[in-house]
């Protein structure tokens, strides 16, 4: 129960940070990469820092180290999932031993003071632990860094049945992008692997699309004015049974959803089909998490203070520590093949100071799916329900038109 514990928790975590998703823009985000280190940091800190991080946690303070050494243990346990932790101390920080044994980081090192120094040492780390993906730490060094706190994490799943790289659709009106577009396409006969949600905010139509290593990435289509954080949670919220899924299998023939249809096709062969078409997608996002301070329960514990140390159980409190940088770099990409995502979450703690004619025998449920404006998407371990991933696409990869070799005529000599 305490690894299902941590995974509503850091869930809930990220409905509350998808809710303030900007809509004029793509982002990825990957709250399984913040949880665990806030998790971390919860016990050293004071009184105050204690009760808004219990808050924006879920869980009571004494029990978050525990809950988010749960957290890590799963992700290392996925087998499409890489993570790591990172912990770099000055020598003029005395850390506490106590703490110190709390945190199962992969590595402990120093910092040298040589902010170059120290900027290259801990991009290579991110470098190496996202393969590449992450180009470097997100974080603040200067003079009066302290400690850097840092969890890598990537998702990399292969689909268990590929999509065909069609190339692009013609812009013809009909599509919401405006331009010509990537799309990819995929038939099934598991047409439950599509479904219409359904909540207050309105209805959003849900793609699951199944990988190796226990991922799955699941589509979200709300109406052309729902709002990206309605979208987005309601997708998380369908994991804890908050929201009705009502699988494509057993709707209503006609415009069952936001670009989803069902047909009665007659056809020669029984099986229900489902055809998808999504466009291919790469998306990238540098969160400053100091900017949304009350989500993330860090209103007091990202204020110097002179006097009151923010983190009394992290040293001897000789000078106080806050919190001066927190932020996570992430990228998402998706395929005809395959998902790929990866973050970096880093926070800096500083000192204060400063065919046929016959009648085809079979009525068919043809069912189709087309993601023709922006929306949403989470990479979800299935066996948890934990969301590695959450985002919003509004600039999809684009793609040549297959059509304009025709249309353009034959080459003049």
């Amino acid at each position: 129960m305490s690894r299902a514990e941590a995974v509503r928790a850091a869930n809930a975590l990220g409905e509350r940070w998808v809710e303030q998703a900007d809509p004029r823009q793509g982002t990825v985000l990957m709250p399984a990469g913040v949880w665990p280190l806030l998790a971390l940091l919860a016990p050293a800190g004071s009184a105050a820092v204690q009760g808004e991080l219990a808050q924006a946690l879920g869980v009571p303070v004494a029990a978050a180290a525990a809950r988010a050494r749960d957290l890590l243990g799963l992700l290392r346990d996925i087998p499409a999932v890489r993570s790591a932790l990172g912990v770099w101390s000055d020598d003029r920080l005395r850390l506490s031993p106590e703490w110190l044994a709390s945190v199962p980081a992969d590595l402990v090192g120093r910092l040298t003071g040589d902010a170059e120094r120290d900027r290259a040492l801990l991009d290579a780390w991110a470098v190496e632990r996202t393969g590449g993906q992450i180009g470097e730490m997100p974080v603040e060094l200067d003079s009066n860094t302290r400690l850097v706190l840092a969890a890598a994490l990537t998702v990399r799943t292969e689909w268990i049945k590929p999509f065909t790289d069609y190339g692009a659709f013609r812009q013809d009106g009909t599509d919401g992008w405006g331009r010509a577009v990537h799309h990819l396409t995929r038939a099934t006969s598991l047409v439950d692997r599509a479904a219409l949600l359904e909540t207050p905010a309105g209805p959003v139509t849900e793609l699951r699309v199944l990988g190796y290593g226990d991922i799955s990435v699941h589509l979200l289509l709300g109406e052309s004015d729902a709002a990206p954080g309605e979208v987005l949670s309601t997708g998380i919220g369908v994991l804890s049974q908050r929201c009705r899924r009502t699988a494509a299998d057993r709707l209503p023939f006609g415009a069952a959803g936001p670009g989803l249809t069902v047909e009665a096709v007659r056809c020669y062969e029984p099986e229900d089909r489902l055809f998808v078409s999504v466009p291919k997608f790469t998306v990238e996002a540098d969160h400053d998490l100091l900017a949304r301070r009350g989500t993330f329960g860090l209103e007091t514990l990202a204020t110097p203070s002179a006097v009151e140390d923010r983190l009394p159980g992290l040293s001897d409190g000789d000078p106080p520590l806050f919190v001066n940088s927190a932020r996570q770099k992430a990228t998402a990409s998706f395929s005809a093949r395959g998902f790929r995502a990866a973050s970096v979450t880093a926070v800096g703690i500083a000192a204060s100071g400063a065919g046929s004619t016959r009648k085809p025998p079979y009525l068919q449920r043809f069912v189709g799916v087309h993601f023709n404006r922006p929306f949403g998407f989470l990479a979800v371990h299935r066996l948890s329900g934990l969301v590695l991933a959450a985002g919003w696409v509004t600039a999809p990869d684009p793609g040549a038109d297959p059509w304009a070799s025709l249309l353009d005529g034959p080459d003049e000599d």
